[in-house]
C-alpha cells in the first residue's frame, strides 16, 4: 500500500493517514486480516514522527476497523471490509463536518448541492 502526504493541506495528516487506509479498504486493496504497515516503518518512510501514525493507528482501532495482535501488529478488521463499520465511520464524519457548516451559516441547498457535485465527478 502506497501513502502519500500532502503538507499543505488543511486535513490532519494522521486523517490522511487514516483515509488511505479507509479507502484502501473501501476498495478491496485490504482485506480481512491484512496486516497495515508497522508504526515505525510507515513513518520512517513518510518522514513522520510515529506518534502521528499512532494517532491514525488508534482511530481506527477505537472504531473497530483494525485489531491488533501482541507482538505480530495490527491488521484489518473483519467488519471493516463489510463495509458497515467504514459507512458508518463516514457517516459520522459527515454530519459533523456537516453541523459544522450549518453553524457557520451554511444554507442546505448550498450543502446539497457540494453534495450532487461531489457525487457526479469524475473519479479519475
Amino acid at each position: 500500500m502506497h501513502f502519500s502526504i500532502d503538507q499543505r493541506s488543511r486535513t490532519p495528516i494522521y486523517e490522511q493517514i487514516k483515509d488511505q487506509i479507509l479507502s484502501a479498504i473501501n476498495e478491496g486493496s485490504l482485506k480481512p486480516d491484512d496486516q497495515l504497515p508497522s508504526m515505525r516503518q510507515l513513518a520512517k518512510n513518510l518522514n513522520l514522527n510515529v506518534n502521528t501514525v499512532k494517532r491514525a493507528y488508534a482511530d481506527l482501532d477505537a472504531r473497530g476497523l483494525t485489531y491488533s495482535v501482541p507482538g505480530k501488529g495490527i491488521f484489518v478488521h473483519e467488519e471493516a471490509v463489510s463495509n458497515r463499520k467504514v459507512i458508518e465511520s463516514a457517516l459520522q464524519e459527515s454530519k459533523r463536518v456537516l453541523l459544522s457548516s450549518k453553524a457557520k451559516g451554511v444554507s442546505k441547498d448550498e450543502i446539497l448541492q457540494q453534495i450532487q457535485s461531489i457525487f457526479e465527478e469524475d473519479p479519475a
